[in-house]
């Protein structure tokens, strides 16, 4: 099956030099949430600019439902709704005006009914007659969503949407992103909030100095990069780490009533069994145990740090 979202060798230099993206290669397939993720300046807002359109690419190829994005511009723009950083749009309209007009925009005929799905969806119904002056950051940020949505795109780009967006805003809008999905649109975002890739996101891939250095469907890349963290609480504490569990991940708390141990996912059976054999041979008893995975977030970090 062709993928929504097909780029291949694409490089981005300005004109003083600089080298945005470096040889990016990446197909997004019909349906999925794909979340980029990159430390800000890794050249994430610029790549996405480039499928929609509003920058041009230095070299390289990049489609969109099936049309290059150069000789079939206009098809190819048609496909992608964008939901930009930055929240700009003409202050003296009112919100059923903005959405119905980005629609025309587009080449699309009226359709009330749609206009006014995507503006309940977004809890912005009893705002449609409201100048968008008058709103708060959260429902300008509504708004931005639902003129992204207001031609019926098969591609949705979302570049950080919930910044400066209340908790319950957000709930709202993620669960309108899987309704989105559930009707075979194909999402992109990228977010700060990582909790929201790692709840969301299908697949992660990860920018750093403009280049693509992992992609991976979540569950693979948690597998892989993740470490888990198993924490026993002693009956007693002890002043020092035995010699016996010297040789192993693990580390005595400061109290000397934990200790921790980390291990790799891969390897969880043998690695936890042996140290409670150990610990028993030592005549250790522990009160309670309890395991952690790492975060996306961790291993996140971890990667563009490395």
């Amino acid at each position: 099956m062709q993928p929504d979202i097909l780029v291949k060798n694409l490089y981005k230099v300005y004109e003083d030099g600089h080298q945005a993206l470096k040889n990016i290669n990446l197909e997004i397939h019909k349906g999925e949430i794909f979340a980029l993720l990159g430390p800000n300046g890794a050249g994430k807002t610029t790549l996405i600019s480039i499928i929609c359109g509003i920058v041009n690419l230095t070299e390289g190829k990049v489609e969109a439902a099936g049309h290059d994005i150069i000789r079939d511009y206009r098809k190819a723009r048609a496909s992608i709704g964008l939901v930009p950083q930055e929240l700009h749009t003409d202050s003296f309209e009112n919100v059923w005006a903005a959405v119905s007009f980005t629609r025309g925009l587009f080449g699309k005929a009226p359709n009330p009914a749609h206009i006014e799905k995507v503006l309940k969806d977004l809890s912005l119904w009893d705002k449609r007659n409201n100048r968008i002056m008058s709103l708060s950051g959260g429902m300008k940020r509504r708004l931005m969503i639902a003129k992204a949505l207001s031609h019926e795109p098969d591609i949705l780009f979302l570049d950080e949407p919930t910044a400066g967006v209340d908790v319950e805003l957000r709930r709202d809008m993620w669960e309108m992103v899987r309704q989105l999905r559930e009707n075979g649109v194909t999402i992109i975002l990228t977010t700060h909030y990582i909790e929201e890739a790692e709840e969301m996101a299908d697949r992660i891939g990860v920018i750093r100095q403009g280049e693509i250095i992992l992609v991976e469907n979540k569950e693979t890349l948690m597998s892989k990069l993740g470490k888990k963290e198993l924490r026993l609480h002693l009956q007693q504490p002890l002043e020092s780490l035995p010699g016996e569990l010297t040789l192993e991940p693990v580390e005595l708390s400061e109290d000397g009533y934990e200790l921790i141990y980390t291990f790799d996912s891969q390897q969880e059976q043998a690695g936890v069994a042996r140290l409670l054999r150990t610990l028993g041979d030592l005549g250790i008893e522990y009160r309670d145990l309890r395991t952690r995975e790492s975060s996306l977030e961790e291993i996140f970090v971890g990667l563009v740090h490395e």
